[in-house]
């Protein structure tokens, strides 16, 4: 019973032990910092620069890590990033031997309390001039210090928008001392480049580097060399928003301007359809005025807007001279013999423009049959209705000889009969004036008819001729944009 008692005590003691010892280190350590912090900061000051030989460079490492893009101006060329800025030096001032202190190693106090390098970002273009966040720093028993500090940066950048919506950018943030020069503060960067690995991927624009440069440049104010340290953050737009909501619309838009001219005139509809395209191109040209910087450098989506525009332009101004073909009547001049050649003969085969009334499943076999017949060209087919004009005027005149043949016979045998026909006879004659005339009307109704028939298959020609030229001017703009942005 002795030998399990004493077993129970022990085993208590030893849970007491474990549970109060860690408690007892901690007040110990605390005791310690405690002491330390107040032997380090007796008659510290934080204005000085902690060196011990005032010639000598107190070197600063910085490094700085790329968290996260909040957004970019193009407009006002301002980029703002968010950015983890971790800054180390060496304090000659705060060093302490570990083993006084029962091994403790470092100590977390507040940033203010020590001296902190003057580290601005020289192309900073925010209106806000406070001070950095005043984070803790970690002070090492050799006299390191670290001091991270969170930091939402707004930097000038020069964006270049001459392939936009398919460009990239080079914006630079430049570190360094405001007041020390090269002498007193040196800056050294730890790695080559900016960290990336705690990057958030941003919606609009993808990381592809953010490599890191060294200067050292001498200003004109002062003799002494004063370094900084480049970041260069090389971004690529992420282009698919805009392709799908700036391009493909302007090019679909683009492709109805030539489909004005396969319109038929008689519609009214020609004119209507070019301005309207118009109207809606302008509306997306602002929309990329808006966003984009006022500069000399058109962006490439901006030029396609500009060429489609003056396209659809040219193709209303041409679509109101064809409408004037269109409507030529019968005081307009003939088509004239080039114009018959080129373009009635030659461009309407290879456009497949037939006549009035006809179309491609109906071709012009009547006309041709009757040419054979005839025995004539294509120029006697062309001329037929002319000698039909003249052929009727023929029967006429033989109608007339005739009327007055009888008139003349029915005078020889009947002659006795003559003043009783004589009313008769000039009623043959009103008779035959009123039919010369009326065949007269309709004779230059024909002619002018076919006259104004010409005309409208002239101005359907130039309509397809022009439809399949700016069908071209559209591909070859739209190919044109898509392999520069390749």
């Amino acid at each position: 019973m002795k030998r399990n008692s004493l077993f129970c005590v022990s085993i208590s003691l030893w849970l007491l032990f474990t549970a109060v010892m860690p408690q007892v280190v901690e007040a110990a350590k605390g005791k310690y910092a405690h002491m330390l912090f107040n032997e380090l900061f007796e008659g510290y000051s934080s204005a000085l620069r902690p060196v011990e030989d005032t010639d000598k460079v107190l070197n600063v490492t910085l490094q700085i890590t790329l968290s996260q893009i909040k957004d970019m101006d193009e407009r006002n060329q301002i980029l703002s990033a968010y950015l983890w800025i971790r800054q180390s030096w060496y304090d000659a001032y705060l060093r302490w031997d570990k083993d006084k202190y029962d091994g403790l190693d470092s100590i977390r106090i507040p940033s203010n309390l020590v001296w902190r390098p003057d580290i601005v970002l020289y192309n900073k273009a925010d209106d806000d001039f406070s001070e950095p966040v005043n984070t803790n720093v970690v002070l090492r028993y050799d006299g390191k210090i670290t001091w991270d500090a969170p930091a939402i940066t707004k930097s000038s950048c020069a964006v270049d928008v001459s392939y936009f919506p398919f460009d990239s950018q080079q914006c630079n943030l430049t570190f360094g001392s405001w007041t020390y020069n090269g002498n007193q503060v040196d800056i050294i960067n730890t790695l080559d480049s900016g960290d990336l690995s705690d990057f958030i991927e941003d919606v609009e624009w993808e990381i592809h580097g953010m490599p890191a440069v060294k200067n050292i440049i001498t200003y004109g104010c002062c003799s002494e060399p004063y370094p900084d340290v480049t970041f260069t953050l090389i971004l690529k737009r992420k282009s698919s928003f805009y392709i799908f909501n700036l391009l493909l619309p302007c090019i679909l838009i683009s492709f109805l301007a030539p489909l004005g001219f396969y319109l038929p005139a008689d519609s009214g509809e020609k004119v209507s359809l070019g301005v309207t395209v118009l109207l809606a191109l302008t509306v997306f040209q602002l929309m990329v005025a808006e966003i984009m910087p006022p500069s000399e450098n058109v962006p490439l989506i901006g030029k396609y807007y500009i060429a489609t525009m003056i396209m659809i332009t040219a193709s209303t101004a041409l679509t109101i001279i064809i409408m004037n073909l269109h409507h030529c009547g019968s005081e307009a001049k003939p088509v004239p013999q080039w114009a018959r050649v080129v373009i009635l003969d030659y461009m309407s085969k290879i456009f497949f423009v037939y006549d009035v009334g006809e179309n491609c499943t109906s071709p012009k076999r009547k006309k041709e049959e009757e040419c054979k017949l005839e025995g004539g060209d294509g120029r006697q087919g062309r001329h037929k209705e002319v000698r039909s004009h003249l052929s009727s005027r023929k029967n006429d005149h033989d109608l007339k000889e005739q009327l007055n043949g009888n008139l003349n016979k029915s005078y020889g045998v009947h002659g006795e009969k003559v003043r009783e026909t004589a009313n008769c006879c000039s009623c043959y004659k009103m008779l035959i004036k009123n039919i010369e005339y009326i065949a007269n009307c309709v004779r230059d109704h024909k002619a002018n008819r076919a006259k104004g028939i010409e005309w409208k298959k002239v101005a359907k020609v130039m309509d397809r001729f022009f439809m399949w030229v700016f069908f071209v001017m559209v591909f070859f703009m739209s190919a044109l944009v898509i392999g520069k942005a390749a």
